[in-house]
């Protein structure tokens, strides 16, 4: 057994800023921010494809298509998402930090095309996670903060709560991870974060030496 750092992907290790990109929805799409959440952003439609209802970029891409009346190129729709985000440095080490002292995976309530272009979106996750751990909710058929998405988290690991580290800025996602035994992180800062990334590591250590 090994430490398990997992981490949040917007407004965590990402400056996402919505706004930038339903504008840019709007303007693609020609409909209105409100318009646009009442097609599609509610439980039938991004919530459910963050939780794993569609299993690919392209079928999800085509439900999204649909809802809204709009045929999407998948290049514009990534461009867009990719337009909202911007990565945070000094976060970032804290992440390199956690790799050093055990393995590192993201968890980012995301729908398939999301993930199927993580590389491209969020290319400097790619040297400290790697490819294969750069990771959406839809991979797992749940999204945060239902608790079996963390559980499905430490089942592919093969670790236990104990053993595992959560970082994220929305305090309801950090409650799903406490609850089931997950040490559990609302982000606020990268000071604060990087002292929790060595605390938790520090009392893992002592507390297998007890």
């Amino acid at each position: 057994m090994g430490l398990l750092f997992v981490f949040d992907m917007d407004d965590v290790l990402y400056d996402y800023d919505w706004r930038v990109r339903m504008r840019g929805l709007s303007d693609l799409t020609g409909l209105e921010f409100a318009e646009l959440r009442r097609r599609w952003w509610h439980a039938e439609g991004e919530w459910a494809a963050e939780a794993g209802r569609w299993s690919d970029g392209e079928s999800y891409l085509a439900a999204w298509s649909q809802a809204v009346g709009t045929e999407l190129a998948r290049e514009a729709w990534v461009a867009n998402r990719g337009s909202a985000m911007r990565a945070r440095p000094d976060v970032l080490a804290s992440v390199a930090r956690a790799r050093e002292l055990g393995r590192v995976t993201l968890l980012t309530n995301n729908n398939p095309l999301v993930e199927e272009h993580l590389p491209e979106l969020a290319p400097e996750l790619v040297p400290l996670f790697g490819l294969e751990h750069l990771r959406a909710s839809s991979r797992y058929g749940a999204r945060k903060p239902d608790p079996r998405v963390f559980e499905r988290v430490l089942a592919a690991y093969d670790e236990p709560a104990s053993h595992a580290f959560f970082a994220d800025d929305l305090p309801e996602n950090v409650a799903g991870a406490a609850s089931v035994g997950i040490t559990a992180h609302l982000y606020t800062d990268p000071e604060s974060l990087r002292d929790a990334i060595e605390s938790f590591a520090s009392a893992t250590a002592l507390g297998e030496r007890a």
